[in-house]
């Protein structure tokens, strides 16, 4: 092993499991990344055939690795070193992946956190939406699903819509008898869809105005891949006039694992400290 330090950052999700691979310094590197749908399966095995994976793709051994360090869900991973708190590597990594922002907006699978964070990525407040399911991405694969399309096509179909047709937005349950109906009076699938994006938005804006969130806004998490989805986010925002902008990044659904493997190296030099 040459005189790098490696630190890998494992965050298993409610249903993806993402892996980062950084070289760690004051400028931290990512060097590789994998995410893996957990489809009923146990995430610890999926954890450790993937974390197997990345090393042996970059030539790595496990004891090449200062610090593999969990968050989400991982505190049961027996390779790890370490647990962090999902909502602190969140915050990490949305700084890292976008410089300069004061709010991280995690926009995950089964709620959306918003969190005011000072220059250094620190947690100083947030905000987060209860457990329904139709404010959450879970809840937008499911209905996708029933529309007969691939969560990747979601954001292209949702830019098409003319004339957006919005759910009731009260719970998961009445949300999906909603679109039910709307494809049974003949609404197309790009209004429906907008539509989605639209109630899942105004969530999200109620949630920045309470937080009294600042600019600029880092999008997060699995939806923030979902360009549909950030430009509901971006119309409903100017209209509510919060003064906000918006920006994401393409690796945004590895920020908690980015975060994670920040975490870990800090604690790696914490440690070793003589």
């Amino acid at each position: 092993m040459d005189n790098k330090v490696y630190t890998l950052g494992i965050d298993v999700g409610s249903s993806t499991i993402k892996l980062v691979l950084m070289e760690y310094s004051d400028n931290p590197i990512i060097i590789d990344k994998v995410n893996e749908k957990i489809r009923k399966r146990n995430p610890e095995s999926i954890s450790d055939l993937l974390l197997d994976a990345i090393l042996l793709k970059n030539n790595l051994k496990y004891e090449d690795i200062a610090y593999v360090a969990s968050t989400g869900e991982g505190e049961l991973l027996k390779r790890k070193k370490g647990h962090f708190y999902s909502m602190t590597t969140h915050a990490k990594g949305g700084l890292f992946l976008n410089p300069g922002s004061k709010t991280v907006l995690d926009l995950g699978a089964l709620f959306v956190r918003a969190i005011n964070i000072s220059d250094e990525g620190r947690v100083l407040d947030y905000k987060m939406t209860g457990q329904c399911a139709s404010g959450s991405g879970q809840f937008v694969e499911n209905i996708s699903r029933y529309l007969g399309l691939a969560i990747e096509e979601v954001g292209d179909a949702s830019l098409k819509s003319m004339s957006p047709e919005l759910p009731s937005g009260i719970c998961s349950v009445l949300a999906e008898t909603d679109v039910i109906n709307m494809v049974s009076r003949g609404i197309s699938t790009p209004d429906i869809i907008k539509g989605i994006h639209l109630s899942i938005a105004s969530k999200v804006i109620k949630l920045l105005s309470s937080l009294k969130a600042d600019s600029k806004v880092a999008l997060m998490g699995g939806m923030a891949m979902n360009k549909g989805m950030v430009q509901a986010i971006e119309e409903l925002g100017t209209e509510a006039k919060l003064g906000l902008t918006f920006s994401t990044h393409p690796d945004a659904i590895y920020s908690g694992a980015i975060g994670a493997a920040i975490f870990g190296g800090f604690r790696y030099h914490k440690l070793n400290k003589k």
